[in-house]
């Protein structure tokens, strides 16, 4: 069996920024999910963020494409939503199949809630690191995100 090749100095940093940023989403996904309130998921909280984020209505399908995930796994994660009165899903009337989703009143209120719960655990983060090196970082990784956000229409 032949020996892999080693990857360029390069190519073992990229891949080391990828591997820390990773591990970082998932240590950071499951404290901030284990504290979020009304028995919310991360990924149902994603939905609710994006609301207020990016647009405050949408289709199904724009969200399974924002989120990279079927369309199976968007309609299953805002059935969960409209049960518990966080968003409404209703008819286009502009188009007898499509549905328009938008984040409720209380959805809004979740959402901040969900963002309150965080304080504890962000207080205890500024203890470690300061705002102005989060804030330094922060401008590098927005470039990172909207470089790969690009790089996945192409």
């Amino acid at each position: 069996m032949a020996k892999p090749k080693s990857m360029p100095v390069e190519g073992e940093i990229l891949f080391s920024y990828f591997n820390e940023i990773g591990i970082i989403s998932q240590l950071s996904s499951a404290v901030f999910e284990r504290n979020l309130p009304e028995g919310l998921t991360n990924s149902q909280f994603g939905v609710l963020n994006w609301f207020v984020r990016v647009d405050s209505e949408a289709t199904p399908g724009r969200l399974a494409t924002a989120f990279q995930v079927t369309a199976g796994a968007m309609t299953n994660t805002l059935k969960k939503l409209a049960a518990k009165d966080l968003i409404n899903i209703e008819p286009d009337p502009n188009s007898g199949r499509q549905k328009r989703v938008s984040i409720t009143a209380r959805g809004l209120a979740v959402r901040q809630a969900a963002i309150a719960s965080a304080a504890p655990l962000l207080a205890d983060f500024a203890q470690e690191f300061s705002a102005k090196s989060i804030e330094s970082q922060l401008k590098s990784l927005r470039k990172v995100r909207q470089y790969l956000d690009e790089q996945r229409y192409r």
